[in-house]
């Protein structure tokens, strides 16, 4: 999709979101029982060489490395489908010897298992491959606002298994989901499916999921990935609301392009920022549903993310119909052009 003519650091727009945000925010002040999770701080040596500072998602790669067993990794068919497949074993060693990279973001649903042996399996091959995991993409299937206790309390328990991998793994976060509730109808009431998200529901949940994942040093992210339960204006008010430095922001080059006009998406990128700390997704273009491309102005969000001093990791996540290899070796090239 041909870029429009407005420009992506309209001022003015900025504002207006920043200032609607902060609005928002103290309109929906939490009560006593939603303090800050933890009182300590996470403390992750980022490195500062540029190189060091680059992982690779196995997102991309979906095509090449089995799914989880019972379960299917690929989200688009295409003419790699028949291509040889890789454990995710087998993935960080892939990816120092292809792209002399030595951190990867694995997806959840790359995962056989999460049980010890297998993440002990998990832990020594990257070891033995030099690697490190930076974060874990985990997508969550339940609603942190479903009306049901139960459905809740089903997200917490699922996250809090992903947070002690993460943990067992080294890794020093995750990124978790906020899934629309159950479009099943319950009680002979109309499936909620696609009802906005639940700002005090999301943040109690957040809260006790957080409690946990401070005990076992894990910073939990939150993506700008769906376009309606992770809005980056939304995602902004629920991380200022929980107020919990173990929750923290994951800013998408090109999510929100796919939902927004280029200035509203820039802002909303922005303000992501503003609140990230240890990882964000790097991406030059994304594919929409209805086949169409858009197109990121990487010179434009390099110079926010150094505007607002973020020090963290940077995921190559090449998310269109093209080579994932051809496309995530440039899109390292850029980022270290970028960077330095």
């Amino acid at each position: 999709m041909e870029r429009t003519e407005r420009k992506p650091g309209n001022v003015k727009t900025r504002r207006q979101f920043l200032s609607q945000s902060a609005m928002l925010a103290a309109g929906a002040l939490l009560s006593s029982s939603r303090a800050t999770a933890n009182s300590t701080q996470p403390s992750v040596a980022f490195p500062t060489n540029p190189r060091d500072r680059l992982a690779v998602a196995s997102y991309p790669f979906r095509d090449f490395i089995l799914p989880a067993e019972g379960g299917s990794a690929s989200a688009s068919a295409s003419s790699s489908s028949t291509a040889p497949k890789m454990e995710l074993t087998e993935f960080a060693a892939h990816v120092k010897s292809r792209f002399n990279i030595n951190k990867i973001e694995p997806w959840s649903s790359h995962f056989r298992a999460l049980e010890p042996k297998y993440l002990e399996d998990l832990r020594t091959a990257l070891d033995t491959a030099k690697s490190a995991v930076v974060n874990i993409a985990f997508d969550g299937r339940h609603s942190f606002y479903a009306a049901d206790p139960a459905e809740r309390e089903r997200a917490v328990a699922d996250n809090k298994r992903w947070v002690d991998a993460a943990a067992t793994l080294g890794s020093p976060s995750i990124r978790t989901h906020i899934a629309s509730p159950d479009n099943q109808p319950r009680d002979n009431q109309p499936p909620d499916l696609g009802r906005s998200p639940d700002l005090g529901q999301c943040a109690d949940t957040l809260l006790r999921i957080l409690e946990h994942a401070a005990k076992r040093n894990v910073v939990i992210h939150l993506e700008n990935d769906d376009g309606v339960t992770e809005d980056p204006a939304f995602l902004v008010r629920l991380i200022e609301t929980v107020n919990s430095p173990w929750l923290r922001g994951l800013p998408d080059f090109g999510n929100s392009l796919m939902h927004k006009a280029p200035e509203d998406a820039y802002a909303g990128l922005e303000a992501m920022f503003n609140h990230a700390y240890g990882i964000c997704h790097v991406k030059q273009s994304e594919a929409t549903e209805k086949g169409a491309n858009v197109q990121v102005d990487l010179p434009y969000v390099f110079a926010i993310l150094k505007r607002t001093g973020f020090r963290g990791y940077l995921s190559m996540e090449y998310d269109n119909s093209g080579d994932p290899y051809k496309e995530t070796e440039e899109l390292i090239a850029k980022s270290l052009q970028f960077l330095s």
